[in-house]
């Protein structure tokens, strides 16, 4: 199961941009990880994606993009694997 996942993270890495990606379950266990995603953060981010869904618990779950002046992370749950890609923001 983790060569699929990498393989995932190698695709999403050849998109403009993206400078890291990282694949977590809804526990916070990080599955993959490339580029500037620390494995560290795979919590925090299966928490943020966790939280957001009880904005609206009877929708599907949401993308949520993090933005500052050089950066932007998308984070997405799809099933049991929460997803977050890092990008480079152009000024």
């Amino acid at each position: 199961m983790e060569k699929g996942f990498e393989r995932q993270i190698k695709e999403l890495n050849r998109s403009k941009d993206v400078i890291g990606c990282l694949l977590t379950d809804k526990s916070g266990l990080c599955l993959a990880a490339s580029g500037i995603a620390s494995r560290t953060s795979s919590g925090v981010i299966a928490a943020i994606a966790e939280m957001s869904r009880k904005i609206e618990p009877n929708s599907k779950p949401p993308v949520i993009s993090l933005q500052n002046d050089t950066r932007q992370i998308l984070i997405h749950q799809k099933d049991n694997v929460i997803g977050a890609v890092f990008k480079e923001v152009s000024s």
